[in-house]
This record gives structure tokens, sequence and C-alpha cells, in this order.
């Protein structure tokens, strides 16, 4: 456990979504933790519709948290780790929603709140990246977001839109496969000029395009094989079908070679490039990069980390390279 003199000093905050967690269980197991670890009481805060959790985890930080716990969904992630980026503190996570996008990609063990709280006061502290993104609104207005695992237009965008609540509630992640085939119709309907790095704009049509810092998703589905959360670059993957047939293509490609032959060095060579990379085909394209700039023709529905932040006409994505510490 350590000098127990100086976990003494330490104190944990726990920003909570009082529509996803059991308030009860989680007091019952943070305050078993703190006796058990020597902490002092744990602060407490509670998201609300306005805010889902930024400047909660930046009074946590300001009143002496050294860690904050995220309780909640992918959208309670995100906004704690909006509020901690620029600081010391380190991000736990209590995964309680559909997705738990982080949690999966740091192979965090979900549905089970003692390990959580385990993690969250006895774990070890990482530095992943920090993913940023520079909207504009059709209006003109700008904003500065962070995201943790992924950001995009098009098919999760509006799967997201899609989305029947109830049904989520009921179904979980199986509520998506509803939205989904509604969010597929369109083909490479989105016009765009994509730079990368300092290159040159290059314009293309897509159904999708996502900038992941990192690649794994709900049911085993990897997207962006070679993202990590701690290499200091962003991947990007576009969407490009015609038809029902490049959407077989698109997802035998995701759920063969990605969710089981890349799996072993053996199916890497053989599915993968010349370095390993997955193999751009006509429907599914690659890239690397450290920042990305996407214009649009017109306006699109954007997302990050699985909730929607309303219609872009631009954004730019960039890193803070190990700009977020997290429990692990």
């Amino acid at each position: 456990m350590g000098d127990s003199g100086e976990r003494s000093r330490r104190r944990v905050a726990v920003v909570h979504n009082p529509t996803k967690v059991d308030l009860e269980a989680l007091r019952e197991a943070v305050t078993a933790a703190e006796s058990s670890y020597g902490f002092e009481p744990s602060l407490w805060f509670e998201t609300t519709a306005e805010d889902p959790g930024t400047s909660m985890a930046k009074e946590a930080v300001d009143q002496g948290a050294d860690i904050v716990i995220a309780a909640g969904g992918d959208g309670t992630v995100r906004a704690v780790a909006e509020g901690l980026r620029g600081s010391d503190a380190a991000l736990a996570l209590v995964p309680s929603g559909t997705g738990n996008l982080l949690a999966r990609n740091l192979e965090h063990r979900l549905d089970d709140l003692e390990h959580s709280i385990d993690l969250a006061f006895g774990g070890e502290d990482r530095s992943i990246d920090l993913g940023i993104a520079t909207i504009v609104r059709p209006d003109g207005e700008r904003d500065e977001l962070v995201f943790a695992v992924m950001a995009g237009i098009g098919l999760d965008a509006q799967m997201i839109v899609n989305q029947d609540e109830d049904l989520k509630k009921k179904a979980g992640w199986l509520a998506y496969v509803k939205s989904l085939g509604a969010s597929m119709k369109g083909g490479r309907r989105i016009k765009l000029r994509l730079t990368v790095d300092d290159g040159s704009p290059h314009v293309s049509r897509v159904h999708t395009l996502l900038v992941g810092n990192c690649g794994a998703l709900p049911a085993n589905i990897v997207l962006l094989p070679d993202a990590e959360v701690d290499d200091g670059v962003l991947d990007v993957v576009a969407l490009r079908p015609d038809g029902l047939l490049g959407w077989i293509t698109i997802w035998a490609k995701i759920l063969v070679e990605h969710g089981i032959m890349r799996r072993g060095d053996i199916g890497r060579k053989l599915v993968g490039g010349p370095d390993g990379a997955p193999k751009n085909i006509r429907a599914l394209r690659y890239l690397r990069g450290s920042s990305f700039r996407v214009q649009l023709r017109d306006p699109e529905e954007f997302e990050l980390d699985g909730d929607a932040f309303g219609e872009v006409r631009e954004f730019t994505t960039t890193l803070e390279p190990g700009g977020l510490t997290v429990r692990v």
C-alpha cells in the first residue's frame, strides 16, 4: 500500500451521473476503499443535464482531489477528462454506460464496481494521449472540446441521432443495431476537403470519417486496429461504400480481418501491408497523423466519444501527447 503518511494526504472525488449509477452501492464501495487505503473522505459531485461533469471535475481539482472518479457513461468520462485537462489529477473509471469506450480500450473490467474502485484507490497512474477537437459551427461559432476515444462525422454521429433511447435502456448496446440500418443510407454523400498535418488539402467523398485516439468498440469490433492511446498520433478511417457490396466489404474487413486475423502475428502479416498496417481498399481508407483538418461542403452532425455535439461545417483534431492521466 505504500507509505501511510503519503496516502493519508490523498483525496478522491467522485463525479457521478445519477441516472447511470447505484449511488448507495457506489458510496459503500468508496467508503470501504477510503478506510482500506488510508485516504481522506471523498468529495462528491452530481452531474446535471446542462453539465455532464466538466465544471465538477474542475471544482474537485480546486478542492484538492488527486484522483477524480467518473462514474457514468461515455459522456461523463469525456466531460470529466475535459475538466481535468491541464491538471495533475488522475482520472479513474467506474464504467456505468452502454458503450464504455475508454474503459474497453484500456481493457478495464466492466460491470465490476469493487474492482473499479480498487483500481481508483490502489491502481497505478498511466499517461495517455488526449484528443482536441476545434469545431466550427454553421454560424461561424468556434468551440474547443476534448475526446479520449473518437471524433467524427457520418455513421457514428447519425447512429446517435437515430438512436431509440427507450430501446437503449432496455437492450443496452443492441439498441445501436436498430439505428445502424437507418444510418448506413446515402453512400458517399459527404463531400469534404481533408488536410493531414502540413500536407495539401485533398477533396474526397465519404459516408463516414472517424478520427481515433483508440479503436475498439462494443461487441469486440476493432475499427482502428493500429490505434493506441499513448502512441502520440491520431488514426483516421474513411468509409467510402458504393452500395450494398461496399458495405459488405467494409464489415468483412472490420469483423474478420481486424477482429480475428490481426490478433496474431501471422494473421497481421497475411492481411496487413509491408509495415503491418491495415491495407487500404476502395471502400475503406486509413490515415495517420498529428492533426487533421476537415472542411465540409454541407454541415454534418458531429460526435465525440459517442455523444452528439450538433452540426459543424469544419473541424480540426490534434493531440496532447500524454495529456491525460488514468488509473489502471
